[in-house]
This record gives C-alpha cells, structure tokens and sequence, in this order.
C-alpha cells in the first residue's frame, strides 16, 4: 500500500487537494471541497476539531467532513519545503481564519437549535400541548408558525451577523493580498533563477 492511502486509510473521511501548478496557495473559492459520508459524524457532538495531522513529506492540503456543529469542513494546509516568512504569515492567517469561522458557527448553530427547541416548546405548551404526542412522537409547528421564530432570530443577531461578515471581508481581503505578493515573489525567484542560470552557463567570450 503507498503512503497516500495508507494515510487515506488510517484517516478515513479526510481526503486532499493538489496545489496549483504555480508554487503558492490556491484560492479556496477554486477549490471544490470534496464530499465525505460519515456514519459517526452527526452523533459526534463535540466542538473539537480533527488531531490528524498529515505526514511531513505530504504536498497536498487535507480537507475533513463536515463538522456536526459548526457544518464546516476542517482544512489543515499544506507546509511547503522551504517555507518563507511570508508563505508562514499567510498559512497561519489561514488555518487562523479557518478556526475562527469555526468557532463562530458553531456557536451559532448550538444557540440557533436551542432558541428554536425552546420556541416550539412555548408555542405548543399555550396550546395545551405537551413536546410529544401519545404515540411518543415529537410535536412540530407548522411553516408558518415557524416563520416567526426565523424572523425572530434574525432580527436578534443582525448586529452579529453584520460584524461576523465585516470580518469575514477584512480577513479574505488580507488573505488575498498576501495570496498574490506570495504568488509576484515565487515568478520573480522563478525568473531570476532563470536569468542566473543562463548567466552562468554561458561561455566565456
């Protein structure tokens, strides 16, 4: 078995992404995340993010299934050989950027289902209405009762939600940035190599 699947194998639902053929991170809008089922994902309701961490000799990012809270798929960025200062600053800010958005929705979510358990349980208790019905099957609101509680819970974090997105266009803005002086400075060490070495082979006249 070759290294990549017994990696692949041990694992499981973590698969990984080629880098583009320039040297340099690509833009994670032109990346497709692949899909990955999980039998034991949905049940996993710890916050924790994945421990694997890809051998050292690895050239490829990883990309898991989606977190059972936060919905997002871990990401653990590629450390490439020679990393330079700059490169170093823009993965970090990365796997930064990452974890934050992480750490936002999951949160989010969490307060979403329990404003909404708590909604559904109010509105069926004035109805006289007990959580499950006598066949021990959970009561449900209609759409449009629950129409309400979206509108509800939008209203009641619209300011963090406006701040959540400020952020998250302030650190794509920096993150893309830095994605293209990586990219001028990886051409210019490119075309001075060449330069330098055509200099040195040719004869002397």
């Amino acid at each position: 078995m070759s290294s990549r699947k017994a990696a692949e194998a041990a694992l499981g639902c973590f698969t990984w992404r080629m880098f583009s053929p320039v040297s340099g991170p690509r833009s994670l809008s032109a990346v497709t995340r692949r899909r990955c089922s999980s039998t034991e994902g949905t049940r996993d309701r710890t916050a924790r993010r994945a421990t694997f961490r890809p051998a050292a000799s690895s050239t490829h990012d990883w990309i898991g299934p989606p977190h059972p809270l936060s919905n997002l798929r871990p990401i653990i960025y590629h450390v490439p050989e020679n990393e330079s200062g700059l490169e170093r600053r823009l993965r970090h800010l990365r796997q930064e950027t990452e974890d934050w958005n992480h750490e936002f929705w999951t949160k989010q979510n969490i307060s979403f289902s329990k404003d909404k358990d708590t909604f559904i349980t109010t509105q069926l208790k004035a109805k006289g209405l007990t959580l499950h019905d006598e066949q021990g099957r959970r009561r449900s609101l209609n759409s449009e009762e629950m129409a309400v509680f979206y509108k509800g819970f939008l209203d009641k974090n619209r300011i963090r939600h406006a701040n959540y997105n400020k952020e998250w266009y302030r650190r794509n803005f920096t993150i893309t940035l830095l994605m293209a002086r990586v990219a001028l400075k990886n051409m210019w060490t490119t075309v001075t190599d060449k330069h330098n070495s055509k200099k040195n082979s040719t004869p002397p006249t």
